[in-house]
């Protein structure tokens, strides 16, 4: 069976979710941070959304950036997925 096509994204795509699945530990939230703005610069700090585990020991942030491309994705994953302390990129 075929797998249907994937949407195609038209950029840049402003509103971009991000969303970053990784333990709770202190500074986590500026480590994403500081890995997501050396792609995209100028995302809204003031729109993270952060949600935490039920047992805090694990944290959820999602931020929303203008993606200007694939490369630029792609980038922003692998950066991401590299630190031990991120499991997970949407």
């Amino acid at each position: 069976m075929n797998q249907p096509e994937a949407p195609k994204i038209e950029f840049p795509c402003d509103n971009y979710p991000i969303k970053v699945l990784g333990v709770g530990i202190e500074g986590y939230d500026q480590l994403v941070i500081d890995i997501v703005r050396v792609h995209a610069p100028d995302f809204d700090l003031e729109r993270i959304q952060v949600r935490d585990s039920k047992n805090g020991r694990f944290r959820a942030l999602t931020l929303y950036i203008t993606a200007t491309g694939v490369e630029q994705l792609q980038s922003i994953h692998r950066d991401l997925t590299a630190s031990e302390h991120i499991h997970m990129v949407i």
